[in-house]
């Protein structure tokens, strides 16, 4: 098997490091990243001036750092390292559950994987003060991968808690979209924005939302179809 590693967390992240070292025990590894951090780029791809790719070896693995954003990464990645598999994003630097995959740099690459017709695999963990405990996850996510790769799933987001108790499936929790602004002024009086997100207390059942707040590793099966099979019948028959 031949994977591409990706993030929106930039190619010194220890989420991509700690990804790689589980990673690399199922098949052969090639990691393209962006040079810094690109978090929330959402699938944004660069088409405005050209791209350029360094070779950056990482803890002995085949590395690379792209000035891009996550798509632009995966996009080049495919084409240089021909015969690729699976796409892994992550392991990312907090959640990426309910509204927020919307603009997720980290399931964007993922995304482009499945694309481009391969698959796509995006993982992530919420931090706080102090990065997460990678050690502490390696087994979860070596099971997390072992489930998907043996699977069918095309594409797949999934969510580390600090400290698992299991694995649940999920669906993706919409009930309430979690961005607010914040209103501030410089040092001159000058009107400044903070645009930020707020934590969603409702809960429902088999969300990832709800996997996550009871130590559950969610994984949401996803799809790059975006239609609403519902509403198109129903416009169809008039």
């Amino acid at each position: 098997m031949r994977l591409l590693l990706a993030n929106d967390d930039g190619i010194y992240s220890p989420g991509l490091a700690a990804l790689a070292s589980v990673a690399s025990t199922f098949g052969d590894l090639h990691i393209v990243a962006p040079d810094v951090e690109q978090s929330s780029m959402g699938a944004a791809i660069t088409h405005s001036r050209p791209i350029s790719i360094r070779r950056t070896p990482i803890d002995g693995y085949d590395a690379h750092r792209v000035n891009g954003t996550p798509t632009d990464c995966v996009a080049l990645g495919v084409d240089l390292f021909k015969d690729i598999d699976v796409v892994l994003s992550g392991i990312n630097l907090g959640p990426n559950i309910g509204s927020a995959i919307w603009h997720s740099g980290t399931l964007a690459a993922a995304k482009q994987g499945t694309l481009l017709g391969l698959r796509g695999i995006a993982l992530s963990t919420p931090t706080g003060e102090t990065e997460p405990d990678f050690e502490r996850l390696r087994p979860w996510v070596a099971e997390v991968l072992k489930l998907l790769f043996a699977s069918d799933v095309r594409l797949a987001n999934v969510n580390f808690p600090p400290d698992p108790v299991g694995v649940r499936w999920t669906r993706q929790a919409v009930s309430h979209y979690d961005g607010r602004v914040v209103p501030m002024t410089d040092p001159y009086g000058r009107s400044l924005f903070w645009l930020t997100v707020q934590r969603v207390e409702e809960l429902e059942e088999g969300t990832d939302r709800w996997a996550m707040r009871n130590r559950f590793v969610s994984i949401t099966p996803l799809r790059v179809d975006l239609t609403d099979d519902g509403v198109l019948d129903r416009m169809r028959k008039g």
